[in-house]
């Protein structure tokens, strides 16, 4: 006895659906890539690739060459020199410390200035998005409308608190002190923070914080242990950029460093290689590839969090 085959309904589609088992990045790909963007894509990439390659053979050439030629003359005569680095880096471009103290400097304001707002954002998203308290919704909203503030604005009443933050003669935050800097970027770093890592937890599963309630957990345990490894891709997002935002700061830095070589960033040196009459050009171009140095590495090194992070909560399924 042979069994026939179910024929299925008229009108029923009987193709495989492989846009559910798509990974999200393919679905991401298929609904946002086209012929016309690519070509687009890769125009702008180019137009913004140009000018940054003739800055790059600027920084190789000496001031008598880049005075009389254009840079795209390199390509015929080959008159590169590794002078103009070695004079940012070395004593002979500076006139008080050189690039690397300040190098080392950005390096001291960014990591705290990274991973301290990123920690305390991360804390109060999740006891927004999962946390159980009377006004949780009004103080979020006013959380998220200090947005608005201009940064600008908050400088000079901030630094008056740092100087009046004193008990007797003794002041809790030395002025021209890498903690001024550290909190100064914290401050200005959270309402953003929490508002982009709060819409990230929030879209975790209920079903898993609620099995680990019942186990027992508490806040602390769920937040470290469910929270922060599923938060990896938004947590490493913002990451990259408060740490550019802060490497690329000026105002903050010299606001709250007081300018001094042994506590302002590399940004500072860099103004201060224009000369007075900015006829320095020649080693600022060296002076900014070498402070490009470190942006990138975190930016490749992180790119596939970053890219998962943005495409995280894009699409559902």
């Amino acid at each position: 006895m042979t069994s026939t085959p179910a024929v299925p309904a008229m009108g029923t589609d009987t193709t495989p659906d492989t846009t559910r088992e798509a990974p999200i990045t393919r679905r991401v790909k298929n609904k946002l890539t086209s012929r016309g963007a690519t070509i687009a894509a890769i125009i702008i990439a180019v137009l913004w690739t140009i000018p940054t390659f003739g800055l790059f053979i600027s920084s190789f050439r000496s001031e008598e060459v880049i005075n009389d030629t254009g840079w795209w003359t390199s390509f015929t005569q080959f008159n590169f020199t590794l002078q103009n680095y070695v004079d940012v880096i070395g004593d002979e471009g500076s006139s008080s410390s050189n690039l690397g103290q300040y190098f080392v400097n950005s390096l001291a304001i960014v990591i705290p200035a990274t991973l301290i707002p990123l920690v305390v954002a991360a804390m109060a998203a999740y006891i927004f998005a999962w946390g159980r308290f009377r006004g949780k919704d009004t103080l979020f909203v006013f959380i998220f409308a200090l947005q608005i503030v201009p940064l600008q604005m908050a400088l000079i009443p901030l630094l008056s608190l740092f100087v009046n933050l004193q008990i007797g003669e003794f002041q809790l935050i030395p002025p021209g002190s890498y903690a001024q800097l550290w909190i100064a970027h914290t401050i200005f770093a959270l309402p953003l923070a929490i508002f982009l890592l709060h819409n990230f937890i929030a879209e975790i599963p209920g079903e898993v914080i609620e099995a680990a309630r019942v186990d027992g957990a508490g806040h602390t345990t769920i937040f470290w242990r469910i929270i922060v490894p599923l938060s990896v891709p938004a947590l490493a997002s913002y990451g990259i950029f408060q740490f550019l935002w802060v490497w690329n700061d000026l105002l903050v830095a010299l606001v709250f460093s007081g300018g001094t070589a042994d506590v302002a960033p590399i940004t500072q040196r860099l103004a201060e290689l224009t000369g007075t009459r900015g006829g320095e050009w020649h080693r600022l171009t060296a002076g900014a590839f070498v402070s490009m140095i470190v942006p990138l590495l975190v930016f490749f090194g992180l790119q596939r969090y970053f890219v998962r992070g943005l495409l995280a909560g894009g699409l559902k399924g």
